[in-house]
C-alpha cells in the first residue's frame, strides 16, 4: 500500500462554516450558521449582528472623526480687583532631603525609607550613584560597631529640610521686595504669610 500516493490523490477539504461557527467564540456566530433548519431564528441572529457591528463602526469613525479636529476647550473668567491678598504660593523641591545634612543616624533609622540603602542595611544600586556620593554613602553606611541613637522624624526633616534663604534667589509683589522672612514654614513647603 502506497501512502504517498493516496495522499497526493485525497484532496484537502476546509471544515464546513458550521463546524468553524461551533468552536468560535464570537458572540452569536453559532447561531447565524448552524445546522438547524430555524430560518427566522438564523435570520433574527444575523439582523442583530450586522446590526451591532454597523453600530461599532459609526462610533469608532465619529471618534476617529472627533480626534482629528483636535477639539479644545478654553474657558477664561477676567475678575477685575483693586486690592488683591498675597496668592498662596507652595516651594517644593523635588529633592525632599539635603543629603550633606543626613547623619549615619538618619541612615541607619531611615536608609531604606529615602531609598539609599535595602533592608540589609547595603547600599542601594550602587551602580547608579556618582562616584564621590558613593564614597560619602560607603562612610556613612559603615555601622560596624556602631550603636544608634534616638529617631525623631519631625527633627530629621526640619534639620535636613531645605532652607528657603538657600533657595529664594528674589522675590517682588506689585513692585515691593519680599524675603524668606514673608514666608512660613510647613514641614519641607514654604507658604507665604505677611501681607505686603
Amino acid at each position: 500500500m502506497d501512502l504517498k500516493a493516496d495522499s497526493e490523490d485525497m484532496e484537502y477539504k476546509p471544515a464546513p462554516i458550521e463546524v468553524f461557527a461551533t468552536r468560535s467564540t464570537l458572540h452569536g456566530i453559532s447561531h447565524m450558521f448552524t445546522y438547524e433548519r430555524m430560518y427566522i431564528r438564523r435570520s433574527l441572529w444575523i439582523l442583530f449582528f450586522l446590526g451591532s457591528v454597523s453600530v461599532l463602526v459609526m462610533v469608532c469613525v465619529d471618534r476617529v472623526q472627533l480626534y482629528f479636529q483636535y477639539p479644545h476647550v478654553t474657558k477664561l473668567d477676567e475678575v477685575a480687583a483693586s486690592m488683591m491678598a498675597f496668592p498662596a504660593v507652595t516651594f517644593c523641591n523635588l529633592n525632599s532631603f539635603r543629603f550633606s545634612q543626613v547623619t549615619r543616624n538618619d541612615l541607619y533609622h531611615a536608609g531604606e525609607l529615602l531609598a539609599l540603602l535595602n533592608g540589609r542595611y547595603e547600599i542601594r544600586d550602587p551602580h547608579l550613584v556618582e562616584e564621590n556620593v558613593l564614597q560619602i554613602l560607603k562612610e556613612k553606611a559603615d555601622f560596624d560597631k556602631y550603636k544608634p541613637r534616638p529617631f525623631n522624624m519631625r527633627e530629621f526633616y526640619e534639620r535636613t529640610g531645605h532652607d528657603l534663604k538657600e533657595m529664594l534667589l528674589s522675590c517682588s509683589y506689585r513692585g515691593t521686595e519680599c524675603s524668606s522672612e514673608n514666608f512660613k514654614v510647613f514641614i519641607n513647603t514654604f507658604e507665604f504669610i505677611k501681607e505686603m
